[in-house]
């Protein structure tokens, strides 16, 4: 990886549908979407980086900023390779990574982050319930614990706040997360067209 890869960043708490809006980007030409955690499970166990990962994991701590830096440039590199990803054509979206302040002033050396796209819920309460019902549909009853919901958004604002102001502020985009997946997409979209335009010679196909 050598030219600074040209990226947009998308946050959202738990429940505001970050994961559904990445996967629908990354269906779109022109847009390829990272999720950290798609990134860790695609992981090769009996791998260097695969054995120190579940070191880490085995016993329950957080792999640190720089391993998970690791892992993922070692994963943009293989799609680059395979040309899954082309950075002179796609527009990097990458999504729950970078977690904090230090992941991001690594990661500056690498990605040039063209747009920070902020999805927001309608309410604390209201995102409870949802991420409540969904648990219980899925079948995940642990999951469905309210003390544990809070506390997750807790560690998302423990987080995401100083991340957030780590950024210009004319490049965060703050968008609602309420209403339908199209709808919301539809906003996102708005807001990174553009960006895609300016910075890549061939259109949106």
């Amino acid at each position: 990886m050598t030219d600074r890869l040209r990226t947009v960043l998308l946050f959202g708490p738990p429940g505001a549908g970050k994961g559904t809006q990445g996967k629908l980007l990354g269906a779109i030409p022109g847009f390829v979407h990272m999720a950290s955690g798609d990134i860790f499970r695609t992981l090769d166990r009996e791998s260097r980086l695969g054995k120190k990962f579940v070191q880490y994991s085995s016993q329950g701590l957080l792999v640190p900023d720089e391993m998970t830096i690791e892992v993922w440039r070692d994963y943009v590199d293989r799609q680059i390779e395979t040309q899954v990803y082309r950075p002179a054509f796609d527009l990097l979206v990458l999504d729950g990574i970078p977690r904090n302040v230090v992941q991001a002033e690594v990661m500056a050396g690498h990605v040039q982050v063209l747009r920070v796209i902020h999805l927001r819920p309608p309410g604390i309460d209201e995102m409870v319930v949802r991420l409540k019902g969904r648990a219980l549909k899925e079948g995940r009853h642990d999951d469905a614990d309210e003390a544990v919901i809070r506390r997750r958004f807790e560690v998302y604002e423990k987080e995401t706040s100083p991340l957030l102001a780590y950024y210009d502020a004319d490049m965060i985009c703050d968008i609602s997360a309420l209403g339908s997946p199209a709808e919301v997409l539809q906003k996102i979209l708005d807001a990174i067209v553009p960006i895609y335009s300016a910075h890549f010679a061939n259109p949106l196909g």
